[in-house]
């Protein structure tokens, strides 16, 4: 009987080791993590967030940005918040300092809301992830609950961020090879480039689509000619690198499958959007997201949870801190 114990007791302990083995790459996330400690707080991060979006629409495609290239870095962990007075923290790298400032001040305003209300309970982290799920549902993008319980991470520096953001420029296998890091399928990718529904960029991200692009053609070939001059007529050559350009030309201000019906006629601002057509392998779904709008919704919630889950850092990992900007 002692024997039989013994191995029972074994079995258990070893089965443990292998949950905490397996549990710890993603973290332990869970819903309504805080419903005994902070039970309003989705609440009160969706109320600062619709404030924000009242004042201006830039909060949506600002704040939806900065939890990608948050999550992309060193994980879900806030890290793009720190500021520095030096220069050298992560938002000042040469990737994020396109990031729009109405993505920072809606995390802020949602963290001080919180703050108010649960001092020292919430992390920045989550109310990003929060602010992120919020701002696709006002502006008509799908519905969907989020894991909550992360840190926030103690490491925020500009060098760490090249070579961790997907370019304008990558084809598929770049694409896919990135996204794989952080354990997104190609699936996930495609339904994660369907942020690009809203937002903007600046002419010099695909300049070399319209006046440089090959020996062969200036203008890239997968371009619609229609599509291609309106983007010549909007940036010229040597343009003002402040003017910016809806990433979706049909439909910018809301979340729709129209992003991947623009792919098949040809609108893809980026390279690394059209790519996505035009590959063989891609093909099939941006057809399948372009006819079935249920079908992007649903891929994009499993993708923005998946992402939500990425390099988290949770119990004693972290911290909490009190001004989303500066390490405690």
């Amino acid at each position: 009987m002692v024997a039989v114990a013994w191995r029972r007791s074994l079995l258990y302990w070893l089965m443990m080791v292998v949950v905490v083995l397996t549990g710890k790459g993603k973290g332990q996330l869970v819903q309504n993590f805080y419903a005994s400690t902070c039970p309003m707080v989705e609440a009160v991060v969706k109320q600062a967030v619709t404030t924000k979006f009242s004042q201006t629409f830039t909060t949506i495609p600002a704040t939806l940005r900065l939890f990608f290239h948050d999550c992309f870095v060193e994980g879900c962990d806030a890290s793009v918040m720190i500021a520095s007075p030096n220069g050298d923290a992560e938002k000042d790298a040469q990737d994020n300092l396109s990031l729009a400032g109405d993505g920072f001040d809606t995390v802020i305003k949602a963290k001080q809301a919180v703050e108010s209300v649960c001092p020292g309970v919430v992390s920045c982290a989550d109310v990003l992830t929060i602010a992120t799920r919020d701002v696709v549902g006002l502006v008509g993008g799908p519905l969907y609950n989020v894991e909550l319980g992360r840190r926030d991470g103690l490491i925020s520096q500009a060098s760490r961020v090249a070579g961790n953001l997907p370019e304008p420029f990558f084809n598929l296998n770049q694409l896919n090879t990135m996204f794989a890091r952080h354990n997104l399928t190609e699936l996930d990718m495609i339904a994660l480039s369907g942020a690009h529904t809203l937002g903007f960029s600046h002419c010099n991200r695909f300049a070399n689509r319209l006046y440089s692009f090959s020996p062969a053609a200036a203008v890239d070939p997968s371009l619609d000619p229609t599509y291609a001059q309106q983007l010549m007529d909007a940036c010229p050559q040597n343009v003002d690198p402040s003017i910016a350009i809806n990433m979706d030309p049909e439909t910018p201000t809301t979340f729709d499958n129209v992003y991947y019906r623009n792919l098949l006629a040809g609108k893809g601002l980026f390279t690394s959007d059209q790519v996505l057509f035009t590959d063989s392998s891609s093909q099939p779904t941006v057809n399948d997201f372009a006819n079935k709008p249920q079908d992007f919704n649903a891929a994009f919630i499993t993708a923005m949870r998946k992402l939500g889950q990425t390099g988290v850092k949770t119990g004693n990992q972290g911290e909490i801190r009190t001004d989303c900007t500066t390490f405690n």
